[in-house]
């Protein structure tokens, strides 16, 4: 008899044989499958994954002896065995415990391979690629590699799925029930919720006219979408009852919802659990991950329920773009969920410019391979169609628009006033904010913005809010403002872009540091929100003192061409199209998609993908897509000792000392800060990091030191400390 699994001080009678385990495998593998018509090559992949367990090594390695044996080589050299598309297959089953592996490593893998004979009941035909990877597309090559990658996560969910199930089974334990995909009770609770929110007044007329056409429009066809509604206008909620109507019109599973930010996750998170309930949405996003590569069985047990197969998923763009391009298991098991999903992106004009075509090009193949349809949710559409004049054969086709005539609605809802501030230097503007009873300031740079709070701190009411700010902190700060605001006390509060993207604050008077069209019309956003003022409110657009980032100025300069064009609103409809013409003339095509990929530093993700042929160097291009240029670090701030207000607790920290990773960064998320990977560097090599039980994670929880660096009232760093790199 030939195992697949042992069970410690069991009877191999209670063992589970690798003919019952490739058969669980492949059975759910092709269940998950059918949802892009790729049943009958996961079955083949789940028949043939752990072919090399059959090994004597192996086994012997089962009964208990100290042996290292791999055993994903045999299946996978099967598959190139078939050359064409099973060549392309073969990297799946050879990387299904790690990542999807380059060509080179591909190759040194498939060479340790032992030639074993199919048992009876591995029949495999030669696979037959889908009919569309065979049309004359410049997009042919990419459509490969992403129905591999697919599989990979299909595979790998299904493996580990499997490897779960029998480990609970054997042990008599049970695995709560969650819910997986929308249903006509979740449309229910929706539709009371809606119900009992109430509220009078022209604003909320118009969200309940927006949502009302909206689901109006859910019956059409699954495809693309635009919501293009001022901020302000309910696109949150509006995009939760579209989706709702949509999913079970068409028989799509679930709702994925894209921000641009993990500042505001929880905040929209909060709005759909209220709505639907705590075990139908799941918030995932960096600090809420765990991104460990492991090829052992406890791990592979450890990583349950990280595939997205809940009714509704709030992530980041980070997580959700990074994701469509990665080879590591933990990141692509979750891509087969996409499929017959609808796709919601918040803020889409928010999507990272040097990386736009391949974001593009993966959301067309989410549409056109795999049943999915996308909405593109914003107040200012950043023109994204070959209508719009977006280069590039990726750009989308055949938008329907969902809100009831943009143009009325953006008249409807002009609620402020833009103005030209001219130069202001902080000092002016540190004078302006103490004089001003309810004023937001949104400055670009995080230094400058720790700055201003310091000059204004002692003002009543005065707060800051910045990236550099732990989540259990940022979302206080944000129901202090909001509670001050309903009462009508002083506000005064510094921010950096963050509070741009949906953070619902309502403003009489906002300073904007000059940006792009885009930015100011998303600042505008937190301004007169509710339409409460007499008249309108007023955007002050002033230009700062201190250097923007290039990008930042690029923007910033195509935004004052706008204005100068003289349109009767400087924010609406008009003045954002001219702009995305504007800012797509001056990148170009080849600056849309300008990482640099592998050793021969090949420009662009789509080029390097068209020219490695079938197969694609998955681990290159997974290095190589980085939304955030070298990445972020997390840090974990502690309560212990030091009475830091939002760190966590000691109860939190004897739990998390019998916790599995993902447990631990579960718990952490709320505590940690997200730090791009300079000032991680800095703060490594000061020594005011340290590795938190490094005995049993090695080196993936880092935690701050000291509550020197981290402010009760602002959060990380003090300005000039650690060389400056606040």
């Amino acid at each position: 008899m030939i195992y697949a699994h042992s069970v410690t001080d069991r009877p191999l009678a209670e063992w589970e044989t690798l003919e019952a385990h490739a058969l669980r495998v492949a059975e759910a593998a092709q269940a998950r499958a059918e949802a892009f018509g790729g049943g009958d090559v996961a079955r083949m992949l789940g028949l043939l994954h752990d072919l090399g367990k059959a090994k004597p090594a192996f086994q012997r390695k089962l009964e208990g002896q100290r042996i290292e044996v791999a055993h994903s080589a045999e299946g996978a050299r099967v598959l190139a065995g078939m050359g064409g598309f099973g060549r392309a297959l073969a990297g799946i089953v050879a990387g299904h415990h790690g990542r999807l592996p380059d060509p080179d490593r591909l190759k040194a893998r498939l060479a340790t391979a032992e030639d074993m004979p199919l048992p009876d009941w591995c029949a495999i035909p030669t696979p037959v690629p889908p009919a569309r990877l065979g049309e004359d597309s410049e997009l042919a090559l990419y459509r490969l590699q992403f129905l591999v990658r697919m599989l990979y996560g299909v595979l790998c969910d299904a493996d580990d799925r499997e490897t779960a199930a029998f480990y609970a089974e054997a042990e008599g334990r049970t695995v709560p029930e969650r819910p997986t995909i929308l249903t006509p009770p979740m449309r229910a609770s929706f539709d009371a919720h809606m119900d009992g929110l109430g509220g009078g007044g022209a604003v909320n007329d118009l969200r309940r006219r927006v949502l009302a056409h909206a689901r109006g429009v859910a019956a059409e066809a699954p495809g693309l979408f635009t919501l293009t509604v001022p901020t302000g206008g309910g696109k949150t909620l509006t995009s939760l009852g579209f989706g709702l109507d949509h999913a079970l019109a068409h028989g799509l599973r679930r709702l994925i919802f894209v921000v641009p930010y993990t500042s505001i996750i929880e905040q929209t998170a909060d709005v759909f659990r209220r709505v639907l309930g705590e075990d139908a949405v799941l918030e995932h996003h960096s600090n809420a991950d765990w991104d460990g590569e492991d090829e052992t069985e406890a791990e592979q047990r450890r990583v349950m329920g990280a595939s997205w197969d809940v009714p509704v998923v709030v992530t980041t763009a980070v997580q959700f773009f990074e994701s469509l391009h990665a080879a590591r298991k933990k990141r692509c098991r979750k891509l087969p969920s996409l499929a017959r999903a609808v796709i919601v992106l918040d803020e889409a004009q928010t999507m990272p410019l040097p990386l736009l075509r391949p974001c593009l090009a993966a959301l067309r193949e989410l549409m056109e391979g795999y049943g999915a349809s996308v909405v593109l949710s914003t107040a200012t559409q950043p023109a994204l169609t070959k209508d719009g004049g977006f280069p590039g054969c990726e750009a989308l086709e055949g938008a329907r628009e969902i809100a009831p005539d943009p143009t009325r609605l953006f008249a409807a809802l002009k609620r402020v006033e833009v103005r030209d501030a001219g130069p202001l230097d902080d000092a002016a503007l540190a004078d302006q904010i103490r004089k001003a009873d309810r004023i937001l300031t949104i400055v670009d740079n995080r230094r400058q913005a720790r700055a201003l709070f310091d000059a204004v701190r002692g003002a009543e009411g005065a707060a800051h809010l910045s990236t550099l700010m732990v989540p259990a902190h940022r979302r206080a700060v944000l129901a202090n403002v909001r509670a001050r605001l309903k009462d009508g006390a002083p506000v005064r509060l510094v921010s950096t872009s963050l509070i741009e993207a949906g953070v619902d604050v309502d403003f009489p008077v906002v300073l904007r540091a000059a940006a792009g069209i885009d930015s100011v019309a998303q600042a505008a956003g937190r301004c007169n929100r509710e339409g409460r003022l007499d008249g309108p409110g007023l955007v002050e657009v002033f230009r700062s003192e201190h250097p923007a980032p290039p990008a930042v100025e690029q923007f910033a300069a195509i935004g004052r061409d706008v204005l100068a064009e003289g349109h009767d609103d400087p924010i609406g409809e008009a003045a954002v199209a001219s702009y995305f013409r504007r800012l797509w003339d001056a990148y170009g095509k080849d600056a849309l998609d300008a990482a640099e990929v592998g050793p021969m530093r090949i420009r662009g993700i789509l080029n390097a993908i068209r020219k490695a042929g079938p197969c694609c160097p998955f681990e290159q291009i997974e290095a190589a897509f980085r939304i955030i240029p070298g990445g972020e670090r997390s840090v974990i701030v502690w309560d212990r000792m030091w009475g830091v207000t939002w760190g966590a607790s000691s109860d939190t920290q004897k739990t998390l000392r019998f916790g599995s990773a993902g447990a631990v960064a579960r718990l952490v998320a709320p505590h940690s800060v997200n730090v791009p990977w300079g000032l991680w560097k800095a703060l490594r090599d000061s020594g005011q990091v340290a590795w938190w039980m490094p005995e049993r994670f090695e080196e993936q929880f880092a935690v701050l030191r000291t509550s020197d660096l981290y402010n009760a009232d602002a959060g990380l760093g003090e300005s000039g400390d650690v060389g400056g790199v606040f």
